[in-house]
């Protein structure tokens, strides 16, 4: 195990997560989750010793992070925060070749093998166009791959990320996570990313941290997908309390669309009917009638007049 947290109270004057313990092996892609508030970022912070621990300990290669400085924190891990500060003056080019200076005084110059990786990560990257770009005249999602090209050439085995697919289109999205993930496997490395969305899970993560009522629930992805309901219920996007939903059978994905259909058009109890996604159609009933719907735009219809 390279990263462990072993039952660790995390928080500020009071408890966030409670007797908390986890760990991650050298390749492992973790997705952190939890609703706002709950302390994910005071964990990403207290696995950086810039929060104090409660109680318990974390350990990254068998050593307490309380015995190891500042430039051994940066040389085991590159953190990439959904808020940086951003140097005014500096081009794509040189933000991703700070990840380097952690091995040089600033005063020296890059060697060749480390230009050559960092025009490599620029190309991975999609950022090609933007080298030579100042920082301050960069979208947010180019802005964001940018400061995940600088964690990237640091070369540490842990990399953290915080959020770090706020800003991004769903093309630029895949495009970091694709790169992350064979990072991790091909280059041995821990990439551990929260996100507000568990569906990233399914497609780029090994492991979940889930942070719910004080407590980090891990696990391998699907187990813990399974486990908890509310990350697989559609209920868990509902927004008008006066809804009352009804069964819906149906994958995932179209189970939610339904879901936030139904709950942004009707305030009033659905629970009689149910619903089922049948090669290609939606059948509704209940139990004195039974209605098939070919588009969502047929479902709000009926629904109006049932």
């Amino acid at each position: 195990m390279h990263l462990q947290i072993k039952q660790t109270n995390i928080g500020y004057n009071t408890t966030l997560i409670s007797n908390a313990s986890a760990d991650l092996n050298l390749g492992d892609v973790c997705l952190l989750i939890g609703n706002n508030g709950v302390g994910k970022t005071t964990l990403i912070k207290s696995i950086l010793h810039q929060i104090p621990l409660l109680n318990g300990e974390i350990l990254i290669n068998g050593k307490n992070i309380k015995q190891l400085s500042v430039k051994e924190i940066a040389e085991n891990i590159a953190i990439v925060f959904s808020k940086s500060l951003v140097p005014q003056h500096y081009t794509v080019e040189d933000l991703i070749s700070l990840g380097k200076y952690i091995y040089y005084p600033f005063y020296f110059e890059l060697k060749k093998e480390d230009r050559e990786e960092v025009a490599h990560i620029i190309e991975e990257l999609n950022l090609n166009q933007y080298r030579y770009t100042l920082l301050k005249n960069l979208s947010d999602g180019n802005l964001q791959k940018a400061f995940i090209g600088r964690a990237i050439t640091q070369n540490s085995p842990i990399i953290i990320l915080d959020e770090p697919t706020t800003h991004l289109d769903e093309k630029n999205k895949i495009i970091i996570l694709k790169t992350l993930r064979k990072l991790a496997k091909e280059q041995n490395k821990i990439i551990l990313f929260s996100s507000h969305d568990w569906r990233l899970a399914k497609e780029f993560a090994d492991k979940i941290w889930y942070v719910k009522e004080a407590q980090l629930h891990t696990g391998i992805v699907e187990d813990l997908l399974l486990q908890h309901d509310e990350l697989i219920n559609a209920s868990l996007f509902q927004v008008n309390e006066e809804f009352i939903a009804p069964r819906i059978l149906a994958p995932a994905l179209y189970k939610e669309m339904l879901y936030s259909l139904l709950q942004k058009n009707f305030q009033k109890d659905l629970s009689s009917l149910n619903f089922e996604f049948q090669n290609g159609f939606w059948v509704i009933t209940n139990d004195t009638i039974k209605y098939q719907c070919e588009s969502f735009e047929e479902i709000i219809k009926l629904i109006q007049n049932i």
